[in-house]
């Protein structure tokens, strides 16, 4: 299995937009309502928004492939890009998403080394990401890779207001 580690850009907007799509609905669609999820998906993975999120200064894509084939993205924000306000040295794991056909193949842990790598060279001393509170295996497997719980913050998915933990990993 040959891994490989992808900036994205401008030409890769379909794709980005294409995995985020999917693997939302994957993720996500047996725990919540199908319109809430529609709704999201088709503002969250606009190609006019994540262009915006793609010019912006603060935040990189990277497509992750296997074999030559996406298999999903990461997208890391600094600074002001952050969804929280977590300080200059913090990196935000915004997106971790790995196609569900490829699950299971250490991927996850994978694209978590590339964003502490990120944050290594950009100097940050914490990288945090924000995990639905119930989606325990993700939970569980933030808290294998060192990550602990330091807040919750408010996700909102339609007209519900959904708690995601805050979970930080701070780098030596």
């Amino acid at each position: 299995m040959t891994v490989t580690f992808i900036p994205c850009n401008e030409q890769h907007i379909e794709e980005l937009q294409k995995v985020g799509i999917d693997t939302f609905k994957e993720t996500f669609r047996d725990q919540n309502k199908a319109e809430h999820i529609d709704a999201y998906v088709k503002t969250a993975f606009h190609p006019n928004q994540l262009l915006k999120e793609l010019h912006h200064p603060s935040s990189q894509f990277y497509f992750v492939q296997v074999n030559g084939e996406v298999a999903g993205y990461l997208k890391v924000n600094m600074d002001d890009a952050q969804s929280e306000e977590m300080g200059s040295e913090a990196l935000e794991v915004e997106r971790i998403y790995i196609k569900q056909s490829f699950q299971k193949q250490g991927l996850g842990r994978y694209l978590i080394d590339q964003a502490i790598e990120i944050a290594k060279k950009y100097h940050k001393r914490d990288v945090w990401l924000g995990v639905w509170e119930h989606n325990r295996a993700a939970v569980a497997f933030y808290q294998k890779l060192g990550f602990v719980q330091t807040g919750v913050h408010a996700f909102h998915m339609g007209d519900e207001e959904q708690m995601d933990f805050i979970m930080t990993k701070t780098l030596s």
